[in-house]
């Protein structure tokens, strides 16, 4: 009889040690996961340090010269306005266009078009095309904005 009494001991407290280090475990990826977007957040740019030219890759008239005066009313430097003469097909709601040097700027512009796509192209300077495509409907909300470049909060920054 105590022979199968420390058995059962034993099993209960091996049940118990999975448990805990199951829970480990989960904790620790969700801390690299919690890292790993930390790292890839877009970077919390000065708008008016960036200069971007504002295209139009639609047939929709005009548009660029909205988002472009949008774009300014939030800060950013716009240096021209234009429909899109590069003969690249846009698809989507637009694309950003930079060089290597703008690589920053464009992961910050980026954050104002939900789901524009990248291209780097072979510029030597740091300005950003920003390129409206055929399913834009809107740029995203100064709220929106902030949501996203903001800090993640319940990662502490010693634990990455």
């Amino acid at each position: 009889m105590p022979l199968v009494f420390l058995l059962v001991l034993a099993i209960a407290a091996l049940g118990v040690w999975w448990n805990v280090f199951r829970d480990a475990a989960a904790t620790d990826r969700a801390q690299a996961a919690a890292c790993t977007s930390a790292a890839v957040a877009p970077p919390s740019l000065d708008p008016a340090t960036l200069q971007v030219r504002v295209f139009n890759a639609t047939d929709t008239a005009g548009l660029a010269q909205t988002v472009a005066s949008t774009l300014q009313s939030r800060g950013f430097v716009v240096t021209e306005i234009a429909n899109d003469s590069s003969g690249r097909e846009v698809a989507g709601a637009g694309e950003v266009r930079h060089g290597p040097r703008g690589s920053e700027a464009a992961r910050y512009l980026a954050v104002q078009l939900p789901g524009s796509t990248d291209f780097v192209d072979t510029r030597a300077d740091a300005t950003v095309d920003l390129v409206i495509g055929p399913a834009f409907t809107e740029l995203a909300t100064a709220e929106q904005v902030a949501a996203t470049l903001a800090p993640a909060t319940d990662v502490p920054a010693a634990a990455c």
